[in-house]
């Protein structure tokens, strides 16, 4: 109905210009039988005109020989007395007024035209004007019903816990006698907190697809407008078409858009955001129940939110959404996997094994990537080999062959990322090297990948000890093998130097300093944090504090600087086969560690794997993802 109203408005308006510019210059036609005017009056003397129509200054005349003409008459008073003179038949026709509609038309379209900017405007900053030219306080909730939101709780996977906590949200909504008749009272709101990509809305969505209810989704960035109150009558008429439809539940995704502490920032706060918050919390829990209304809630930031927007009685729970373990992974995987024809060598357990620290939405890009990979390879399944390949383009970065690196710094690459493979196999406590490139992926030159053997949700001292080792094995290693330096391990200091300071700084694992926190209040202003700055620590603790990064430091360095210096031969056979091979996987890695002939590379099929003996590299800047240890370029 808007796009037909848009339409009829668009060609009313080029109607009413056509027929202006008609009206305007449809008297100045020029014709082909145009005279001057002295030909004209000469014509008259000489007996050759026989009648003429003069209409304003223009005269259309018709000769004795019966062909017509056309000219332009000056303000002559004796015209018309020479033309009756000569016997010329003349008439003549009145000036015709402009109509009342085309003098309104003329006087108004400017005023019209302003006006329509306007209203314009005004829809396109609500969204496409939903509801009229001045429906501001409208909600921009969308409503799915039961027929339009087909997901249900066996589309969600990897999060079971979860699941359990909101699944008596949809027993209520269900049944909600079962609890009323003990007094019990479902939760108001449910706060799911959680990492970006875990599934929050998803679950959200399957909570109504299973409770059979309709479903109000919005953003917390939708209810704040430029206009003062626009946002609190919003969230009023949110809460009451959620009434008409009750039982329902209400899904506001970001919710810290809105929700943010209030009095935050630097010279207080926003007061539409305050005010939409203080409506939000009034409707949660005021005097007028909502019952048989639920409103749940998304968002990763929680540590920003409003007290009273968590206290009990409006979000009265929360829940976790975390990132899924290794059997969660596995059923995130056969969910996506369903959508895509799999080869038979496919396995969910073993990519699921590879790829710790994914998210749900980490994985559905693995299976898609997977995917595109296998049509660009014209295959008709997608086999084990396009899921590796995936996994190291999201991990390690996509391949960059097209700008040729010099050989120098190909080998210089090698021997870096030498360094770093050999410490990181010959340390007990690191995770096991996976793969090791000299490709340049991403933004870094080369990447050591290491991945873990199990979830891992904490770490102790000697790990974090024996990973600073692995991050100087690059460096060292050109020192040594190459003698000089190279600024492609100033991520590694990096990575490395923050891990010391936070050893002595918050994690207590430092012996001269104990168990304490050596931190100054480093508060965001703007997330409602303490403006001033409490310096805590005397100066000379952190000279102290400083020592102990630095002999943490110096001991893993010089620990790493042995055991490279102590194999040698080992560093130079794996660069060997950098050098030919560019890549080299976990089995290959073994065989140089156990001093036997590395063996050569799997065959694949595709364009991507390595030619032997390349020629050429490519260049890169910048970082690489933290999963490896890459040697990086300098910032340009």
């Amino acid at each position: 109905m808007n796009n037909l109203a848009k339409n009829i408005a668009i060609w009313l308006f080029v109607g009413v210009v056509l027929m202006m510019l008609v009206n305007q210059f449809g008297n100045h036609q020029s014709a082909t039988n145009q005279v001057t005017y002295s030909q004209f009056i000469d014509d008259v003397k000489q007996g050759h005109v026989a009648e003429v129509v003069i209409d304003g200054h223009s005269v259309h005349g018709k000769r004795s020989d019966g062909k017509a003409f056309v000219t332009y008459s000056p303000s002559d008073p004796w015209l018309v007395s020479d033309l009756l003179k000569y016997g010329v038949s003349v008439s003549a026709k009145p000036d015709e007024e402009p109509s009342l509609l085309m003098n309104m038309l003329v006087s108004w379209f400017p005023m019209i035209l302003l006006v329509g900017v306007w209203i314009f405007f005004m829809r396109q900053m609500q969204g496409g004007g939903r509801g009229g030219a001045f429906s501001f306080g409208k909600s921009r909730a969308r409503m799915l019903d039961e027929n339009t939101n087909p997901v249900t709780f066996a589309d969600v996977a990897g999060v079971d816990e979860a699941k359990e906590e909101v699944g008596e949200l949809v027993e209520f909504l269900r049944d909600p006698s079962k609890f009323q008749k003990l007094g019990g009272r479902i939760p108001r709101g449910v706060l799911m907190v959680g990492s970006p990509g875990t599934g929050k809305t998803l679950l959200a969505r399957a909570i109504a697809g299973e409770a059979k209810v309709p479903f109000f989704s919005i953003s917390g960035s939708d209810f704040v407008e430029m206009f003062v109150g626009v946002g609190a009558a919003r969230v009023r008429d949110m809460f009451e078409q959620a009434k008409k439809n009750a039982p329902c539940i209400i899904f506001i995704d970001e919710i810290d858009a809105v929700g943010r502490q209030r009095g935050a920032g630097l010279g207080g706060g926003n007061d539409e955001r305050e005010q939409t918050l203080n409506q939000l919390l009034v409707e949660m829990d005021g005097f007028e129940g909502t019952a048989g209304v639920i409103v749940i809630a998304a968002t990763n930031r929680p540590d920003v939110l409003d007290p009273a927007l968590l206290r009990p009685g409006r979000f009265d729970r929360q829940v976790v959404v975390p990132l899924p373990d290794i059997r969660g992974r596995e059923q995130v995987l056969l969910v996506h996997m369903r959508k895509v024809p799999i080869s038979p060598d496919v396995r969910a357990d073993i990519i699921a094994r590879g790829t710790p620290g994914f998210s749900g939405a980490d994985l559905a890009n693995l299976v898609n990537e997977a995917a595109l990979f296998a049509a660009r390879s014209n295959k008709r399944l997608v086999d084990m080999a396009e899921f590796e390949r995936a996994k190291d383009k999201i991990i390690m970065g996509a391949e960059r062959r097209s700008i040729v690196m010099p050989e120098h710094e190909r080998k210089n690459t090698a021997y870096h990322e030498s360094g770093h493979a050999v410490v990181a196999r010959l340390l007990s406590r690191t995770d096991p090297v996976h793969k090791v490139t000299i490709i340049p992926r991403g933004r870094a030159l080369g990447v050591t990948m290491q991945l873990p053997t199990e979830d891992r949700y904490s770490m102790d001292r000697e790990q974090i000890l024996q990973n600073i080792s692995v991050l100087f094995g690059g460096r060292i290693a050109e020192e040594v093998f190459m003698n000089q330096m190279t600024t492609g391990a100033s991520n590694d200091f990096e990575r490395a130097t923050e891990m010391a300071r936070r050893m002595v700084t918050q994690w207590g694992m430092s012996d001269a300093l104990g168990p304490m926190v050596y931190g100054e209040n480093e508060g965001e202003v703007f997330l409602g944090r303490s403006i001033t700055t409490h310096k805590n620590v005397s100066e000379s603790t952190m000279h102290k504090v400083d020592q102990e990064i630095r002999r943490i430091i110096d001991e893993q360095y010089a620990l790493a600087r042995r055991l490279i210096e102590e194999n040698s031969d080992k560093m130079h056979l794996m660069a060997k086969c950098l050098l030919e091979w560019e890549t080299i996987d976990a089995e290959q890695i073994d065989d140089i560690m156990s001093g036997r002939e590395p063996r050569p590379p799997k065959p694949s099929g595709n364009s991507s794997t390595p030619p032997a003996n390349p020629s050429a590299g490519a260049s890169a800047s910048g970082s690489a993802p933290a999963t490896g240890n890459p040697r990086t370029a300098p910032e340009a």
